[in-house]
């Protein structure tokens, strides 16, 4: 099974977009845009929103996102939380009509996360170019050749590769600028007032190891306040989780000094790690929770970092695993639908224990029980086993206090 040819590249990982959801916004508008050009003598649609997507949809502005998908023809969304659509949760079904009423077109598809669609519900993985698909392979054949993990993906990825993660990088850093000059309350029913500007105000007057712990707070909470305000981001691997590997490499960028050059190979690296997870579990918290989302996040922030202190591959494999060992069964219970609570403190809270991995792992020497691959498939069984309350449905956790 180690050869088989099924990971994408790590671009699929790391896309641009704007905010609040990768699975909930873009995936969606992703699929409003496919059918609106298949149908483009349609005068109208209906999109009926099933399961997670119905449930949380309006606070994840998923209907905004496909109404101007189609503008200027008119649209029509339907709420079906009645219907939990197999085999994922976030299923929607579009339907194209002339001017008189009759049916053109009818499309069921299926947002599965990171800002991609399925019409089988399940990973098509359309352009495949990693031979291996475990992390115990990749390490075998880096060891082998003697090779970093950042060297592996150079042998796979396209030429332009670096270009693309240099664009990349250079968002992730605008996010956090972004961030840390807006201040207000951001939008939505809740009222919740940003806070990245004032943690970092607050971060200058300490020393150290505590000052840089706050400016690492700091900076997560900026991009996830740009995420839930609907500002352009990179999916890190989600919308829900892009400010933790940001906050991770631009403390190391600033405190510790490491060049643009070597962060890019590092993201390549984390885009590794992130590629497994999505390869052989998930990364929707609509199918696995959290733990798919914001644990994956640590698990690829931890990984780069380890890298970036000159760590061995075998260091850099353990920091990953205990990035999502410890985030296994984290639930998804958005407060009111919407990208904010608890999502926000979690990329902040995510961020500093991705730095704790990395320490952890660089003081060890790389051995360890429980290995990556292992940690997958636990969370990935974690995941399928929880209940749909706990999946981005809002319907129970934190959720349900504030009803």
């Amino acid at each position: 099974m180690a050869y088989l040819c099924r990971m994408e590249s790590i671009k699929e990982i790391f896309k641009i977009g704007h905010g609040p959801s990768s699975s909930h916004t873009m995936g969606p508008r992703k699929a409003a845009l496919v059918f609106g050009e298949k149908n483009r003598e349609a005068e109208r649609f209906i999109v009926t929103l099933y399961g997670s997507l119905a449930a949380t949809g309006k606070g994840h502005l998923t209907d905004l996102a496909i109404i101007s998908a189609f503008e200027p023809r008119p649209v029509e969304i339907i709420w079906n939380t009645d219907v939990i659509p197999r085999p994922h949760p976030n299923g929607m079904e579009f339907a194209a009509y002339d001017n008189r009423g009759n049916e053109l077109d009818r499309w069921l598809t299926f947002s599965i996360g990171g800002g991609d669609i399925s019409d089988t519900g399940v990973r098509n993985n359309r352009h495949v170019i990693y031979p291996l698909r475990n992390m115990a392979a990749i390490l075998d054949y880096c060891k082998s050749n003697g090779i970093h993990f950042w060297e592996y993906v150079a042998q796979y990825e396209d030429r332009d590769i670096w270009d693309y993660l240099a664009t990349v990088w250079d968002t992730m850093q605008q996010a956090i600028q972004r961030g840390l000059e807006n201040e207000g309350v951001l939008p939505g029913p809740l009222h919740l007032a940003r806070r990245a500007t004032s943690f970092n105000t607050k971060a200058q007057g300490y020393k150290g190891s505590m000052q840089r712990r706050a400016l690492a707070f700091s900076y997560a909470l900026a991009v996830a306040e740009e995420n839930a305000a609907g500002g352009l981001i990179v999916t890190a691997p989600t919308c829900g989780s892009c400010g933790v590997i940001p906050a991770v490499m631009y403390l190391d960028k600033t405190c510790y000094y490491f060049s643009d050059k070597r962060i890019i190979r590092a993201l390549a690296t984390a885009g590794l790690v992130g590629n497994l997870i999505k390869t052989n579990a998930s990364i929707s918290g609509a199918e696995v929770g959290c733990q798919g989302e914001v644990g994956s996040a640590c698990s690829m922030a931890a990984a780069a970092g380890v890298q970036l202190f000159g760590g061995s591959i075998a260091q850099v494999e353990y920091a990953a695993s205990m990035g999502m060992e410890h985030f296994l069964g984290l639930t998804c219970d958005p407060v009111c639908g919407l990208v904010q609570i608890p999502c926000i403190e979690r990329n902040a809270f995510a961020a500093t224990r991705a730095i704790d991995a990395n320490m952890y792992a660089l003081l060890s020497d790389g051995t360890h029980r429980v290995s990556f691959d292992n940690v997958i498939q636990v969370m990935k069984q974690t995941g399928h086993d929880l209940p749909s309350l706990y999946k981005e449905t809002s319907a129970g956790g934190l959720a349900v206090l504030h009803h």
